[in-house]
């Protein structure tokens, strides 16, 4: 016994496979046009200075102290204190005359700050260090 009848489906008057191929391609055009933001490891508020900064040059060696964990960077690598001097001991062995710029956040503890300048002189680095800073107002 056949108590439903089935009535046939009509055919969608939009054809949804083409739909989909159009989807796709609109998709990979996205993908491929977007730019991505980066996201800075870590977020620095850079103590202000009336005094001309001369700023970081390419061969420079970067440390970064952070007011929060980890709390030091060598260039874009986090190590711990021990760490850091033992790297500033070995680069200072192959080129003492390497310039070293400091970058610290405004609420870092001035004894690590102090701490890495020690590190930097007994590793034995002969030209002064440089310490980042912003313009006032900026």
């Amino acid at each position: 016994m056949r108590f439903l009848v089935r009535r046939r489906r009509q055919p969608p008057s939009i054809i949804i496979v083409s739909l989909i191929d159009i989807l796709v391609v609109l998709l990979i055009f996205m993908i491929a046009t977007t730019t991505f933001k980066q996201q800075p490891a870590i977020k620095l508020v850079l103590p202000e200075s009336r005094q001309k900064n001369e700023g970081a040059a390419e061969n420079n060696l970067i440390i970064t102290v952070a007011k929060e964990p980890p709390h030091f960077y060598l260039g874009k690598q986090a190590v711990t204190l021990e760490q850091l001097e033992a790297e500033l001991t070995t680069l200072a062995a192959r080129n003492p005359d390497t310039p070293v710029a400091v970058r610290t956040d405004t609420e870092t503890p001035v004894g690590r700050f102090v701490s890495v300048m020690d590190a930097v002189k007994a590793a034995g680095f002969t030209k002064p260090v440089s310490v980042f800073t912003k313009p006032p107002g900026t």
